[in-house]
């Protein structure tokens, strides 16, 4: 095993950063001796979603020393932190989740990466880790995705991905509850399996005895509440994820794919485990349909990359055939509109999941059968979003939310 990688930031004076701010200018290269062995595809060692590619991005700050320090590209190993480090006693951590796509004109490609630079920059802000410059981090990305991707994913193998996992984390050796002083940025490519299958699995080859289209929610109880207004759930923090998995378990050992989380005696819809949720509803009285989703102003919601893409997209190519609406709604707005045959489909979306229609929801007993289409797998209106928005990250479609990859591999970089 590599010997860790200490988190403290540098004290010979080299890789100072005489401004303070993050610089990805200045990045140094040491590339790893020791290539790592590619997962096969559909492997356990795939699905334990914890196999890395060759390299990482490390970016320290120390307040006692200006600031932000030189980042560095060097080999994917273990970190070294002191056992008193902020980030283990007091969450004072957040992260961001994005794709690496391959596309099928053989580019690679991230899609809208300005807008997760963007949200990590806020959820920094709310766990009182320091600021940088959110278009820093999108060349840092840019700058492992350039070396790590002609190898883990190779050109010939259109429509692969890696998931991007940029982590923020306070390194401060004290048990003192403050602002952060010392600080880590690192990036990482992790090797997933396509969670983004429209007919809903989570594991090897899927639930094979129990095969289905779309997903299975159970809906929480009144008493397991994921957030709530004015709190946090608005940032990608880790302190919003920990306490979900006993609910989420719980669901999985009942069959189900995901939480759909309720807030309130009134049931109001939130989200779908980490995802976003969608319905799309006809009015009462009417057969004209609205495409709706929970609002962001009480900050129980997460501004998901894609829930905003979705709704941008949905007003570009959709808008003459519904509504775009964000507005509160409940369980039993939609068990409503199930029994008056109103409900027309209902998706989730997030990076990992991407649009994933829903077959049923689980409420108190109650199965809510949720429509699918004429095909019996997706919605149609799921279906329309799903290939327009893939199409740009795939490079079939020519959009400015395509963000390309100018690769190089480690072998064209002078370290």
């Amino acid at each position: 095993m590599p010997e860790p990688i200490s988190t403290e930031s540098v004290s010979n004076g080299e890789g100072k950063n005489v401004n303070g701010n993050l610089d990805a200018s200045r990045l140094e290269y040491t590339f790893t001796s020791s290539p790592r062995t590619i997962p096969a595809p559909n492997s356990p060692e795939l699905w334990a979603q914890g196999e890395a590619t060759d390299h990482m991005i490390l970016a320290r700050y120390d307040a006692a020393k200006g600031g932000w320090q030189a980042p560095q590209l060097v080999p994917y190993g273990p970190l070294s932190l002191m056992p008193t480090a902020s980030t283990l006693h007091y969450a004072t951590e957040c992260f961001e989740g994005m794709k690496l796509y391959r596309g099928n004109d053989g580019r690679a490609r991230l899609f809208r990466p300005d807008r997760n630079a963007k949200r990590m920059l806020t959820s920094a802000a709310r766990v009182s880790l320091p600021e940088f410059p959110p278009d820093e981090l999108v060349k840092l990305v840019h700058a492992l995705a350039a070396v790590d991707a002609p190898r883990w994913l190779p050109a010939d193998k259109a429509g692969g991905y890696l998931y991007v996992r940029p982590t923020f984390i306070a390194t401060q050796p004290s048990l003192a509850v403050k602002k952060a002083s010392e600080a880590l940025l690192y990036v990482m490519l992790v090797c997933f399996p396509a969670f983004d299958d429209p007919a809903g699995s989570l594991g090897p080859g899927g639930n094979s005895k129990d095969k289905r289209a779309g997903l299975r929610l159970l809906a929480s109880e009144e008493d397991m509440v994921r957030a709530w207004p004015g709190g946090f759930g608005n940032s990608k923090v880790g302190a919003n994820y920990g306490p979900s998995i006993v609910a989420s378990a719980a669901a999985a050992a009942k069959g189900f794919d995901q939480i759909l989380w309720l807030f309130g005696k009134e049931g109001w819809v939130t989200e779908a485990g980490a995802c976003n949720f969608f319905a799309i509803m006809k009015e009462k009285g009417g057969d004209h349909p609205q495409l709706i989703t929970a609002p962001l102003e009480d900050q129980v919601i997460l501004p998901g990359v894609t829930r905003a893409s979705v709704l941008e997209t949905a007003q570009e190519i959709l808008s003459s055939e519904l509504d775009v609406v964000e507005r509160k709604f409940t369980i039993h707005d939609l068990i409503e509109a199930v029994n008056e045959d109103r409900l027309v489909e209902c998706f989730a979306c997030g990076t990992a999941f991407f649009i994933a229609p829903i077959g049923e929801i689980h409420y108190k007993g109650q199965s809510i059968e949720v429509p699918l289409g004429e095909d019996g797998l997706a919605g149609e209106y799921a279906k329309k979003l799903r290939a327009r928005l893939g199409g740009i990250m795939h490079g079939e479609v020519q959009h400015p939310w395509g963000y390309k990859i100018e690769e190089t591999g480690p072998k064209n970089i002078k370290s």
